[in-house]
């Protein structure tokens, strides 16, 4: 497997998830999670979950992957991701990202200092415009920006986003329609899938040799 191949994933919801409700501080706190499995074909390799906690303007989300690819029962691939991103509205406010892959371990982290976004990743330090969105699937109006930050490597990347068109998609048993968006951006070409009230559906992203890794909401 090429680093292109998963790479995405890292940077890397609807009625049919799961959500919840509780009471801190006195103020209404909303917690929604999501459970996906991850295919590279037919095949399962994993799974990853994310869990978002919204007070206020104010949310906080944490994201746990974790994927083994074998083959004629050895293990060729093994990758790891974990992540807890706090926001503002739409800005991202602090990031905290490990990642092994195969063994090889990174580090990302960052927070909003004054109007500036201070990045430490990959044994440097840069800062970036005040208000900075990650691959945030979950927020469908990071669709609408032309540069994201990846959280695994720490790049701050110039990224495409095309309207493809609408379709049916099956999810969970029941058929939803949706609107297919395409992203690409250096090394990542991704499709997702948005229900007409925006809300993430799917994902895939073309592998080496044609194959194809994808989400599914289990």
């Amino acid at each position: 497997m090429k680093a292109k191949v998963w790479q995405f994933v890292a940077i890397l919801f609807f009625g049919i998830s799961v959500s919840s409700t509780a009471t801190a501080d006195s103020q209404s706190q909303r917690i929604s999670s999501w459970d996906f499995d991850v295919y590279l074909d037919e095949k399962k390799i994993g799974a990853h979950r994310f869990e978002l906690s919204e007070q206020g303007g104010s949310q906080r989300l944490q994201s746990e992957a974790n994927f083994k690819y074998r083959f004629l029962f050895v293990t060729a691939y093994t990758y790891e991701h974990s992540a807890s991103e706090k926001w503002s509205g739409n800005c991202l406010t602090a990031l905290d990202a490990k990642t092994n892959t195969n063994g090889k371990r990174s580090t990302v982290s960052g927070e909003l200092d004054g109007d500036v976004f201070v990045l430490d990743g990959n044994e440097q330090q840069r800062t970036l415009r005040q208000c900075v969105m990650t691959f945030a699937y979950w927020n469908p109006e990071f669709l609408e920006q032309q540069r994201l930050l990846n959280p695994q490597t720490g790049e701050f990347l110039d990224v495409s986003v095309e309207e493809v068109g609408s379709e049916q998609l099956e999810i969970r048993g029941s058929t939803v329609a949706a609107t297919r968006f395409k992203l690409t951006a250096a090394n990542i070409d991704v499709t997702l899938w948005y229900s007409n009230d925006n809300q993430w559906l799917a994902l895939e992203s073309v592998a080496k040799g044609g194959r194809i890794l994808r989400y599914e909401l289990s």
